[in-house]
Formats: structure tokens, sequence, C-alpha cells
């Protein structure tokens, strides 16, 4: 069966770089080096923006994903949206996600190319006892920062938005007749498989069924 799906699963990776853009200005950088250095592409300076909106678009390339933590899907190619309502004392982001993924298809292993696409609100407050206020906080869109900070760092909400945009049980789908697009070969094995379970399952109470009576 392990054998089999390695021939179903056959992930070919690309990307090298990673994109990303700020307003009238965009930077290319290499994702390895911004992970080992401060990621000030990913801070926003907002106290140094106007009230209102502001708009940032990112491109994020595989090795961005890669050099964050272990993920279950490769070949990412993700693109994020952010607009940023300043106020006074709170912040509202908009992230708005897009691009492709490849995925496996969880039935039968097949490799899928799947699209993103998503949204998530974060509502920035600025208090005097933040870390206090993130503690007892049960509301996940909803952070809290001091009234003292100016930067924003949004590196690890693009990292989680992103993941969260995957689908969580991707299937191959059917054809135009119907049909499952699915590895018939891994589905026949796991059928059998299903049905040799069941049998010996039933061989066990069937012999237990003597017993009923004493």
């Amino acid at each position: 069966m392990m054998q089999l799906f390695s021939l179903a699963i056959n992930i070919v990776q690309y990307g090298t770089f990673l994109f990303c853009h700020f307003p009238k200005k965009t930077y290319f950088c290499n994702p390895l080096k911004v992970h080992m250095s401060v990621p000030r592409e990913f801070e926003i300076a907002f106290v140094g923006l106007k009230s209102g909106l502001t708009e940032f678009d990112y491109e994020l390339g595989e090795e961005f994903f890669e050099a964050e933590k272990p993920v279950d899907f490769e070949n990412c190619h993700a693109t994020v949206k952010l607009t940023l309502d300043k106020h006074s004392d709170f912040i509202q982001l908009k992230f708005e996600v897009g691009g492709t993924a490849d995925v496996q298809c969880i039935r039968c292993g097949n490799p899928l190319e799947v699209n993103l696409w998503d949204d998530f609100n974060i509502l920035v407050k600025m208090v005097d006892n933040p870390a206090e206020m993130n503690e007892s906080n049960d509301d996940p869109d909803v952070f809290f920062i001091s009234k003292t900070e100016s930067h924003l760092n949004i590196k690890d909400w693009l990292f989680e938005f992103v993941q969260l945009s995957i689908p969580t049980h991707p299937e191959c789908g059917e054809d135009e007749s119907g049909e499952t697009k699915c590895n018939k070969e891994v589905l026949d094995m796991l059928d059998n498989l299903k049905q040799k379970e069941e049998k010996n399952e039933n061989s066990i109470w069937k012999g237990l069924d003597k017993f009923k009576d004493n």
C-alpha cells in the first residue's frame, strides 16, 4: 500500500524567492535570509501612516512556508492583499488570500492543485496592558498591543491565514460522467483491506456466539 501511495504522490517543488510588495515600493528578497534576520518586510510602521485606509500586497513563495513551520502542502504561491484601516486607538486589518498550493487527495493520495480563496479580519486594539489583555482574551480575531508601540509584525498572520485558506478535506472529485478521478488501484486496495477487517471482526464475534446462553 505504501508503494502505491509513493507512486501516486509525486509533488514537484518550485520557487526560490519571495516577493514582498509595499505601497509605492516593491522588494525582491531571498526568504531564507529574511527568516534568519529581522523580518522588516513584514513589519508595518503604522505610526507613520495617516488615518484611514492603506493597502499592502504580498506574494509569498514556497520558501516562506518552508522556513516557518512544517506544513501539509507544497509548491504554494500565495497572494495576500492587506487593507489596514487606522484609527486613533485601534487598527482594523483585512487579509484577502489568493493563489494556489499542491496538496494530496484524502481518499487516494493523488497530488492536487487547489485554489486559495478566503479573507480574514483582525482587530488590533491599543491598550496600556497588552500582555494581560491578550492572556485573558478568548476572541481570536482581536489582538492587543501597547499604546507606545509603533510597528506591527504581520508575518505570523500571513502564515496562519494562508494555511486556513487551504481546503481541509481535498478530494479528486468526479469527471463529466460522474466517475471518480481518484486512483482506482489505491481505492480497490483500501476497499479490500476494509473487507478483510470486517471479516476478521465478524469471525471473532461468531466464535463468541456459543457463550451467549451460558
